[in-house]
């Protein structure tokens, strides 16, 4: 089973920004509950899309320069990465329908 793979402020260049395929990063906190509720959601598409999409975890409170970065000011933010550009971002808890549809046509675009 494929997992999201945890990324840090010294990691996110080579995992997230010079991945080969698109990348989900959740932007998350350990004492975020509607994080922790995204969490099984997030972990279910690492198997779900593997192959076609990676999936990364940055936790906020350790990784200050990332997040502030991309301008994450409310947590769940999960980005969608490609060719090292955020091209779509979903704040705060979804159902996972709702995620995999905006998954779904993120993916089917063409790259550019």
């Amino acid at each position: 089973m494929d997992a999201p793979v945890a990324v840090t402020d010294a990691s996110f260049r080579d995992e997230v920004l010079e991945a080969e395929t698109p990348v989900l990063v959740d932007f998350w906190a350990e004492w975020c509950p509607p994080c922790r509720m995204l969490a099984p959601i997030v972990e279910s598409f690492a198997s779900e899309y593997a192959g076609r999409l990676k999936v990364a975890k940055v936790d906020t409170d350790a990784c200050p320069i990332v997040s502030g970065e991309y301008r994450v000011m409310s947590i769940p933010t999960l980005m969608v990465f490609r060719a090292g550009q955020p091209v779509a971002t979903m704040v705060g808890f979804q159902p996972k329908a709702a995620l995999r549809a905006k998954l779904d046509a993120v993916l089917l675009q063409p790259a550019g």
